[in-house]
């Protein structure tokens, strides 16, 4: 039994936004049911071209279940142009976290969700950029014939995710997991990627704190509360307190103390010492914490 997070549990037993959208304006499906996984996405824009509904269905597992259930939450209220930046790691972030073998579950989800677009697109006679269509059968060759794995979909989820191992594509891709044979194949990309000179080092990559104005709210949002529940929740909770983020304004961070943390007379030095240097930590020295 998968040691599942509350989040995970939650959108495993109560899925959101299950079946399918009437006339829907966009319609996707990834996977294949013979390989233990499949989803199908559907979407509905308004007036203003924004994701106004979206449903799944999904075959697989309850890291697949969930994946789908969170990836309709994150993208409701988006354009497509935003919608076409959501990564795996976005899924991830809002279920907090899923075991590196079930990773595969929402790199899935991207694949659906950037495959719905690209059906969008074609339907109204818009250019498809085919590179953000990874799913085994648009771009690139198959390196994984067990599992129609391409080379271009192992290197982008080597560089979205930063894999080095082929054993880690495997998690989050599942090539190489059935014969094995391509194993050595796989890692022969993943060195050619990260050597040094390569066109992926021709330029620093971004710091975490660029890469976090360069975000929408949503996601923004959804970085600091990622940060909060890996690296200061827990800690909090093991002398007796917690926190949960209450508002994210400009680049004020509002947080409320919990348990014996709001009762402490010592909570403004936890905020600053402890809470907002693990923030500056991960995320940017240009916010603030205060206590809502």
């Amino acid at each position: 039994m998968w040691n599942y997070n509350k989040k995970v549990m939650d959108h495993f037993l109560n899925p959101r936004n299950v079946g399918e959208v009437e006339n829907p304006d966009a319609v996707a499906e990834v996977g294949n049911m013979s390989c233990g996984d499949a989803l199908k996405i559907s979407l509905k824009l308004d007036d203003q071209g924004r994701i106004a509904d979206v449903k799944f269905q999904t075959f697989g597992c309850a890291s697949a279940i969930a994946s789908s259930s969170a990836l309709t939450e994150l993208v409701k209220g988006m354009t497509l142009d935003e919608a076409s930046k959501v990564t795996n790691r976005d899924i991830v972030n809002v279920l907090g976290e899923l075991p590196e073998e079930k990773m595969h579950c929402s790199v899935m989800g991207m694949e659906a969700l950037q495959a719905a677009i690209a059906d969008y697109k074609r339907k109204h006679g818009e250019k498809v950029d085919e590179t953000t269509e990874d799913d085994g059968d648009h771009e690139g060759r198959i390196v994984c014939h067990c599992f129609g794995v391409t080379d271009a979909k192992i290197r982008k989820v080597a560089k979205i995710n930063n894999l080095h191992k082929a054993e880690e594509i495997t998690e989050y891709t599942k090539a190489g997991g059935a014969c094995g044979s391509c194993l050595d194949k796989i890692q022969e990309i993943l060195d050619e990627l990260w050597r040094p000179g390569t066109s992926e080092h021709a330029q620093p990559a971004a710091t975490p704190a660029e890469d976090f104005e360069k975000l929408s709210l949503v996601k923004k949002v959804l970085r600091v509360q990622d940060i909060i529940d890996r690296e200061i929740k827990p800690v909090l909770e093991r002398d007796g307190g917690s926190i949960e983020l209450v508002d994210l304004n400009g680049n004020e961070v509002q947080v409320r103390l919990q348990g014996i943390c709001a009762t402490c007379p010592n909570s403004k030095l936890t905020l600053k010492r402890f809470v907002e240097a693990k923030i500056h930590e991960f995320i940017s020295d240009k916010l603030t914490v205060v206590e809502a």
